[in-house]
């Protein structure tokens, strides 16, 4: 009884109403302008440069590689303009000793060599068959470039970014040290060894992956409604949104296409709200972020991303095993335990580790639905050698996490709900549905969690349950992949309107040059004339 009593004490603390909801909701819209006026404020507001999304009907074939960690991956992307593309990849390990060159060239000339043979391999037919860039007056940069693949760098690290293909490293993370290259433009470090190699390669995007995934879905979506939002709930959490640039009151440094009056926009929200203002804060919260690596900040992503949910759970199961009275996984004799036995826990168990409970148990815990939760008993036993749980142990494990994932998902709809209204798509496209294209564990694999934040966003204030009706959340895959490569296109497309405008100023150039150079006649005769 004392268990039962204090698992329902410990998952109302975890209990995130509509009240709540909304004003998590107001917040972030508050944040959501401020950091569209300035820099420096908790939701970055990172501006990319891409101005339009797909809509399905874009062809040609496009290059992407993704450097996110240990690995790099090679792709080529060909989409057949009807919504489905065909893709091709190869994927290496990147050797140890160049996470820790000495010089930048030496890792960014081992990716360009990795570019090479998957040429080579993939597309040998139309790698022999190109031609170096020839001299022309068609660009600014004097090339013509029609047989060039274009390519979108997919490039998981903090950069400072001033261009659609233009990007300076801030600082390296994931092991990699590699000083040579802080304050470099990881663009032009790329284009320079795929030069050397003569490849008829352009890095034509720098690639944020939750910016592909907003493309991707945009892509592959259903109907002509274009995407407005692409969102990661797995190890991390952020989200990427289509913003109108009147919107945007900071300067935006650099080129960008502003026919289109948008802009996508990088909210980086996994630090919304670090101020604590709204988000909730339980002492298993506090204790998690002063036990992390970095306190203080990524509070949003703390209560939401499925790298840290396994860690909340674990810090309370920690502290209700330290209250004898609850007697949690633990038995007085085997008559107190359905399975005829006694619950041990191994020394060893992840349980007393820090990040020891993975994620992953929780997902069991949601789908288990079996009369005695078998499946998450053999899992307790599996994943964190706790031997012969009782129904009553693991009924209070499985609330626990359900009340941890829950707040995630509701969670996660404030983020998305703040959105949709700052969008003003329920009201100025009134039949249209409003598209969200999501990827990530969390939104993949944990039972219900979609359905969770539907049933939230019906509570929202502005949107209620006809406006979530119209709202469809879907998955958006590969975001660093065919999402790059769409942004290759993207940039493409901005590249040859900038080529027009280009020629468009040479001859404009030359008739004003002609025009001058008539009316200097035209003086000249008339001084003449005046001088007789």
């Amino acid at each position: 009884m004392a268990l039962a009593e204090e698992t329902k004490h410990v998952v109302a603390q975890f209990e995130y109403t509509d009240e709540d909801v909304n004003k998590g909701v107001q917040e972030f819209l508050r944040q959501m302008h401020e950091g569209l006026e300035h820099d420096g404020t908790s939701l970055s507001q990172i501006p990319t440069y891409v101005t339009g999304v797909p809509n399905g009907t874009e062809k040609g074939l496009y290059l992407a590689v993704d450097l996110g960690g240990t690995n790099f991956r090679v792709c080529s992307i060909h989409l057949n303009g009807d919504t489905t593309f065909n893709l091709t990849y190869s994927k290496v390990a990147i050797p140890k000793e160049l996470m820790t060159a000495k010089t930048a060239n030496e890792l960014f000339g081992f990716l360009a060599k990795q570019i090479e043979l998957f040429l080579k391999i993939h597309h040998g037919d139309h790698f022999e068959a190109h031609v170096r860039r020839r001299q022309t007056i068609s660009t600014p940069e004097g090339y013509r470039d029609e047989q060039i693949f274009r390519l979108g760098f997919t490039f998981s690290f903090p950069v400072q970014q001033f261009g659609i293909n233009k990007g300076t490293l801030m600082r390296w993370t994931k092991g990699f040290d590699i000083p040579d290259a802080i304050g470099k433009d990881v663009c032009a470090l790329l284009q320079q060894e795929i030069d050397l190699l003569r490849l008829p390669v352009k890095v034509a995007a720098l690639v944020n992956d939750t910016v592909g995934t907003l493309m991707a879905r945009s892509y592959t979506s259903p109907g002509k409604t274009s995407t407005l939002l692409g969102a990661i709930f797995g190890t991390g959490t952020n989200g990427a949104y289509v913003e109108k640039l009147e919107n945007i009151k900071k300067p935006v440094e650099g080129e960008y296409d502003q026919t289109t009056g948008l802009m996508v926009v990088n909210t980086e929200w996994g630090s919304f709200d670090n101020q604590l203002n709204i988000l909730p804060n339980t002492p298993y919260d506090r204790e998690l972020d002063e036990k992390s690596v970095n306190p203080g900040i990524q509070m949003f992503e703390k209560r939401v991303s499925g790298m840290f949910l396994g860690e909340i759970v674990r810090l309370v199961i920690v502290d209700m095993l330290k209250d004898t009275d609850v007697a949690l996984f633990r038995d007085d004799n085997s008559s107190q335990n359905d399975w005829k036995s006694t619950t041990t826990i191994a020394p060893e168990s992840g349980i007393f580790r820090q990040w020891g409970l993975d994620s992953s148990i929780m997902s069991i815990a949601a789908a288990d639905n079996t009369p005695d939760l078998s499946t998450l008993r053999q899992e307790l036993e599996k994943q964190l050698h706790i031997y012969s749980a009782s129904l009553e142990d693991t009924l209070s494990f499985k609330s626990v996490a359900n009340a941890v994932g829950r707040r995630a998902a509701r969670l996660s709809a404030v983020a998305l709900g703040a959105i949709v209204l700052q969008s003003g798509k329920l009201t100025e496209t009134p039949d249209e549905p409003i598209d969200i294209g999501v990827d990530g564990s969390l939104v993949e694999h944990y039972p219900f969690f979609r359905d969770m934040i539907y049933e939230t966003l019906a509570a929202v204030d502005g949107i209620g349950p006809d406006g979530a009706k119209r709202i469809r959340i879907g998955i958006a895959k590969d975001g660093s992949g065919v999402g790059a490569a769409l942004i290759a296109l993207v940039a493409a497309n901005m590249e040859s309107k900038g080529a027009v405008d280009y020629l468009t100023y040479v001859r404009h150039g030359a008739s004003q040059k002609i025009e001058n150079a008539i009316l200097e006649e035209i003086e000249d005769a008339a001084a003449a004339t005046t001088v007789a």
